[in-house]
């Protein structure tokens, strides 16, 4: 049974602000001790302590957002991280798990244990010199300046694959097979395949995404420009520099594990992405 409970909220919201107080006053009600992200509002702090997510330590965590919501929190959370009860307050929310109205419904289960856990691959970057934050979505490598090409040699386990030049390059998980490597014209990996995409971007010759096995570590070597921009999941930028750069992507010993009411994927994907209006 949970007996801690997190509370993050986009702060760009008042519903979302308003829906997250009604969760902290109902979640202590309950019984439950509540935390809430330090940035929130005092107002919530009344029924619950205050904390920032990096030392926010609890049986499960809240989210009151959308997908970005939920990817810095999974950036910032201790690990292993706590399983995560996700509320749709964007236009999308692909990741999400129940709307505003149905927060109550679904919080209350939770709490009589009335749930499943579906448990969401990492990804984890690194080069000679720096670490970066697991990927829950995806690993980006960009040239430092806009429009610039990055001249790249990727590698499968030591073994070349293959040269490109391209605005950048994608390393996605199934989760981020969804997202911004969708748009970019990778595929939709589904959940049980044990795989991650590499999709470029903006290629100047033609290069189409590749599909690896989990086990796989890939290695990019970037030949130029010498400064290479590595983004996680849309938050967590750090511009490296090094000479040769390879940058390294494996699979995490990190999840992100989200709670979930039932299977759902085939239908989030029909109502919220890719066949709309299909049955």
């Amino acid at each position: 049974m949970f007996k801690s409970a997190g509370v993050v909220a986009r702060f760009d919201k008042k519903e979302s602000l308003k829906l997250a107080k009604e969760l902290v006053d109902h979640l202590y009600k309950k019984g439950v001790e509540v935390y809430v992200e330090d940035t929130l509002p005092s107002e919530l702090h009344k029924h619950a302590k205050a904390v920032p997510l990096s030392r926010m330590k609890t049986d499960f965590i809240i989210t009151i957002g959308g997908d970005g919501t939920i990817l810095r929190t999974c950036l910032a959370l201790p690990k292993p991280e706590p399983p995560i009860l996700a509320i749709n307050m964007s236009v999308r929310g692909f990741l999400t798990e129940a709307e505003p109205k149905q927060a109550l419904e679904v919080v209350e289960k939770c709490l009589q244990g009335e749930y499943i856990i579906e448990r969401c691959m990492k990804l984890a970057a690194a080069t000679e010199e720096n670490e970066f934050p697991d990927a829950l979505n995806e690993v980006v490598a960009i040239a430092e300046e806009p429009t610039k090409l990055l001249y790249m040699r990727i590698l499968k386990d030591k073994e070349h694959i293959v040269n490109c030049q391209a605005d950048g390059l994608m390393v996605s998980t199934q989760t981020g097979s969804t997202g911004y490597s969708l748009s970019a014209g990778g595929p939709v990996l589904d959940p049980e395949v044990n795989s991650f995409v590499l999709t470029p971007l903006c290629p100047l010759t033609p290069f189409h995404p590749i599909v690896f096995p989990a086990k796989t570590r890939l290695t990019i070597e970037v030949e130029k420009p010498k400064r290479t921009l590595v983004i996680i999941d849309g938050h967590h930028r750090q511009l490296v520099s090094s000479e040769p750069l390879e940058i390294a992507v494996t699979k995490s010993k990190n999840v992100t594990s989200f709670i979930r009411m039932k299977e759902n994927f085939y239908h989030r994907l029909r109502s919220r992405l890719l066949f709309k209006g299909s049955r």
